[in-house]
């Protein structure tokens, strides 16, 4: 295998590799705001984006999406501009 063949290997695996968007825990945001953009901007069904938001009150942090790195970080930023925690893992 040439060095060229294994440059692109290396990307390959890393493009595949899945992140996870975190919630994180906060005393500002209700829980009906919270579900409400957990399903606008997730994607969530309603029953989901409940299930996750009691998950982060009672635990701390939830994971509420997985995929690619790019994809996370989008997520992530637009609960951060939705004023909730989020961190990408």
């Amino acid at each position: 295998m040439s060095s060229k063949e294994k440059e692109v290997e290396i990307a390959v695996e890393k493009s595949t590799e899945t992140h996870e968007l975190i919630l994180l825990n906060d005393d500002v945001n209700t829980f009906d705001y919270v579900i409400d953009v957990l399903i606008r901007v997730c994607n969530h069904t309603p029953i989901q984006a409940e299930q996750c938001t009691l998950l982060t009150h009672f635990k701390g942090k939830c994971s509420v999406s997985s995929g690619c790195l790019e994809d996370m970080i989008a997520l992530c930023l637009r609960l951060l501009d939705a004023n909730l925690s989020a961190e990408v893992k």
